[in-house]
């Protein structure tokens, strides 16, 4: 019986002495092998996987990477578990294919869970495959991308299974800010497994097909009594609008793989490097008329602060992040001139615009990465303040908007504040103002930057007059316009030195691309330390 045999039909294998004798023969029964390490299990696997709307583990590999360029770590790898009835079933790859390929010409390393074998599920030899994938990875300065569609933990196996997250978790985190990570799933992801996405980079998700979740819904129902499908517990738009554990989610795997493709030509392979540069058409003095009447000069009307992004950006494209969470701010990368920015900005359609516990969170992890892997910092302002409420000061609003705050004055990248219209209060300060270490600060002559709204203002600040008025309200307008003359004028700022300059709008993408490319050189060291205590 030879190995091919064995794996196939799951019997012992018998003594050596059926091996071919010749070279020539040894190397067909290879072919053989390697034919049943990449064809998996069966044709009905293969067909009960794309019955459910999903492709197999190396139809996916072959949408991510560039035709022809991946190279298989480890295809022959079997586990070696017995008890249970795993000593008759011991498919080649274990469950899990690995290996290396590129992505617009850049090295990109990957794993992608099987699910026609164990359903996909963890053991220690699937986890070994995985670690070393990972270690080289790390080694080699490459972005990861795990294509995840795994059952857990492979309950035969035990403990051992369980030992396997954990090598996966430790090294999740000692890549973190070393190399891109970006989880794609792609099927179920339940229990401690769904703590490896969440320690990475990104995560996409696919509508309908993915799901993520501590504990599934059958134990929800009988804990608590709450009845709930997987996809209302755990699918991929929950993650997208509610939890925000989800970056991006997509109706079908073609296109979430696409957009894997395209957030890596965005990234830089390692901390040590910058994203590629790509040559535009768009020219950088490029004047930027629209932006006049994009923003009203009211500052109680809301726009679309999408549309100012696309008037200034490279070709009007960027990728946003966290698009449906929290979305009274916006978090994207696009490119100036060709390089590529991080950009964030208040949303004026949503609440205003103003920071809330969500949006504080969702801009600090922005931040971050952008400050990990060298990509500088545009931050957009148009906000009233941070939410009032009794919900958000018992949620924490002091903790989760002290976030923030602390990614900002943490991050050495180059870092340009662009003030549109209102920036009040303490949310002015926490949006990358000067003080807390903005490069450059540059403003609209629409910029209304004071420590609150004129209206409030005045009423706190001349409400004995007010009140003695023979018409308090005609007072009250009197003091609100007094206020805004004295105080929250354009120039204001600038004549103290905390705005660099008031700019016309129409020039915006000329003056940033120009102060981009002066602080291309930039270099900032932060004190010695192991690492810094942000608030959590």
């Amino acid at each position: 019986m030879t190995v091919l045999q064995e794996a196939t039909t799951g019997e012992a294998a018998e003594p050596a002495a059926e091996a071919p004798a010749d070279a020539r023969g040894r190397v067909a029964e290879l072919r053989d092998i390697r034919k049943q390490a990449v064809d998996g299990p069966s044709e009905a696997a293969t067909a009960a996987q794309h019955a459910k709307g999903k492709l197999t583990a190396r139809e996916r590999i072959a949408l991510l990477l560039d035709e022809d360029s991946f190279n298989e770590v480890e295809p022959l790898r079997r586990h070696r578990a017995a008890g249970f009835g795993l000593e008759a079933k011991k498919p080649y790859t274990d469950g899990v294919v690995t290996g290396w390929g590129t992505v617009h010409g850049r090295t990109v390393f990957v794993y992608a869970h099987d699910f026609r074998i164990f359903g996909g599920a963890l053991g220690e030899a699937h986890a070994q495959k995985i670690h070393k994938i990972m270690d080289m990875a790390i080694a080699a300065g490459a972005p990861l991308v795990s294509l995840n569609d795994g059952a857990g933990a492979r309950i035969q196996e035990g403990v051992t299974a369980l030992a396997g997250y954990g090598g996966i978790f430790q090294r999740n985190t000692r890549a973190s800010g070393v190399i891109p990570q970006i989880s794609v799933m792609l099927g179920p992801c339940a229990g401690g497994a769904a703590y490896s996405p969440a320690l990475t980079d990104f995560v996409f998700m696919v509508r309908e097909t993915s799901q993520m979740f501590i504990t599934g819904p059958d134990v929800v129902k009988a804990v608590t009594g709450e009845q709930i499908s997987q996809n209302g517990l755990g699918g991929a738009d929950v993650h997208a609008e509610v939890s925000g554990v989800a970056h991006f989610a997509y109706d079908d795997e073609q296109t979430c793989l696409e957009e894997v493709r395209y957030l890596l030509s965005l990234l830089p392979q390692n901390n040590r490097e910058t994203p590629p540069p790509v040559a535009t058409d768009d020219p950088a003095d490029r004047r930027c008329e629209s932006l006049l009447d994009l923003v009203p000069a009211d500052g109680n009307r809301p726009y679309d602060m999408r549309k100012v992004i696309e008037e200034v950006v490279d070709d009007a494209t960027f990728m946003e992040v966290h698009e449906r969470w929290a979305t009274n701010v916006i978090c994207a990368l696009a490119r100036l001139d060709g390089q590529v920015v991080g950009i964030i900005a208040n949303q004026p359609q949503s609440l205003a615009g103003v920071l809330d516990i969500e949006a504080s969170e969702k801009a600090a992890r922005f931040v971050q990465m952008c400050d990990a892997f060298n990509i500088p910092l545009l931050t957009l302002l148009d906000v009233p303040g941070f939410l009032p409420g009794v919900d958000q000061e018992h949620g924490g609003i002091i903790r989760h908007g002290a976030k923030l705050l602390y990614a900002y004055c943490n991050a050495t990248v180059p870092r340009i504040q662009l003030i549109l219209r209102k920036a009040y209060g303490g949310a002015y300060i926490v949006m990358d103002s000067r003080s807390v270490g903005a490069d450059l600060s540059y403003a609209w002559p629409t910029n209304e930057i004071a420590v609150m709204g004129a209206e409030g203002a005045a009423n706190v600040i001349f409400r004995r007059e007010i009140a003695a008025a023979e018409d308090p309200a005609a007072k009250r307008e009197q003091m609100v316009k007094h206020y805004k003359a004295e105080l929250m004028h354009p120039y204001y700022a600038a004549e103290r030195g905390l705005v660099d300059d008031v700019i016309d709008p129409a020039d915006t993408r000329r003056v940033l691309i120009a102060s981009l490319a002066m602080l291309r050189t930039k270099h900032a060291d932060l004190p010695s330390r192991k690492h810094g205590n942000p608030p959590q």
